[in-house]
């Protein structure tokens, strides 16, 4: 009985150990996504009142949970049954990374007037107060749970085709743990992003009327000069981890296209600028291979825009931004 014991806790905990490396291995390569979760989710909350911005949050959170209480049981479904069907969804979720990115960059720059116009109607409905605001954050909500499933299906693919070859349990144990994490770390950090400019504000003017101590107001401004600055970096950063994190699935996902990829960044490496330093060689490899790898993401994502205006003006739908 005691060595049946002792060998179950041995099982156990080389499952655990799976899990915790898989989860590892599936964070670091999902975590491409999470500068656009970041972003997006925090940009969804904007224009809420300030007292209503942390329960918006938390609503938008109970969704993305939501979203991956049915997303797991899919994904594992799949795995189960239909493996083959694996690296098909990764590329196609590549692929709407791509699309996503070139469209956001479109929408900004080849139509500056439109995206001007949104910003000026969420201000508006913020301060006319004939604005029914119960109905403009059910609205916010329901935007943003949709968005986060669409970002939450991306990071369980991307998941659950790093545990594709690992048994049954512990895909099971690594995507709960992956959907946890994602869903309490970007929820988590949402939270403490839109409330940056409140503690800035509170830092310099406390609400109590007293007065705030030179240390005080000084971390309270540089708060409130860091936090729209912090947005801007994280909508940047997502936006190039959408080309890069598409780019990469779709380059591993054509094994042509990635020995070519892998043959120009080894061969960048061994240029004689960099055999002079030690390691400087490996960096310039992996990084040739990140920027060849954006480069397929931003012309996959092009393309696709191409063909999805082309497909809304067929059906004679207006080909801009929706």
């Amino acid at each position: 009985m005691a060595t049946s014991l002792l060998a179950l806790f041995d099982d156990v905990a080389s499952i655990l150990d799976d899990v915790a490396a898989m989860t590892k291995i599936a964070t670091r390569k999902t975590a491409g996504v999470l500068g656009d979760d970041l972003a997006l989710n925090a940009q969804q909350v904007t224009g809420v009142k300030a007292d209503r911005e942390l329960p918006v949050v938390w609503a938008v959170a109970k969704g993305s949970a939501f979203n991956k209480v049915i997303l797991v049981p899919v994904a594992l479904a799949i795995s189960a049954f239909a493996p083959w069907l694996i690296t098909p969804l990764l590329m196609l979720g590549g692929l709407y990374l791509c699309f996503e990115g070139v469209e956001k960059l479109s929408h900004k720059f080849l139509h500056p007037a439109e995206a001007e116009a949104e910003k000026k109607e969420l201000l508006a409905a913020v301060t006319d107060e004939q604005v029914d605001m119960v109905e403009f954050e059910k609205n916010k909500i329901k935007g943003a749970i949709r968005t986060d499933f669409i970002l939450s299906a991306e990071i369980i693919v991307i998941a659950l085709g790093t545990v594709a070859a690992a048994s049954f349990s512990v895909r099971v144990a690594t995507l709960i743990a992956i959907s946890c994490i994602m869903t309490i770390g970007v929820y988590g950090l949402v939270a403490a992003i839109v409330k940056l400019d409140d503690l800035g504000l509170h830092l310099t003017a406390p609400a109590d009327g007293s007065k705030p101590g030179a240390v005080a107001q000084s971390v309270g401004k540089g708060i409130l000069w860091f936090a729209p600055l912090l947005m801007k970096f994280l909508s940047v950063v997502g936006t190039a981890a959408m080309f890069l994190v598409g780019g990469g699935i779709l380059t591993h996902g054509f094994h042509w296209l990635s020995v070519q990829v892998e043959s120009a960044a080894s061969g960048v490496s061994g240029l004689p600028v960099f055999n002079d330093i030690k390691g400087i060689g490996t960096v310039a490899e992996q990084l040739t291979a990140s920027l060849l790898n954006g480069v397929v993401g931003i012309v996959a994502g092009i393309i696709a825009l191409m063909l999805f205006m082309t497909f809304q003006k067929l059906r004679g739908a207006p080909a801009g931004h929706e």
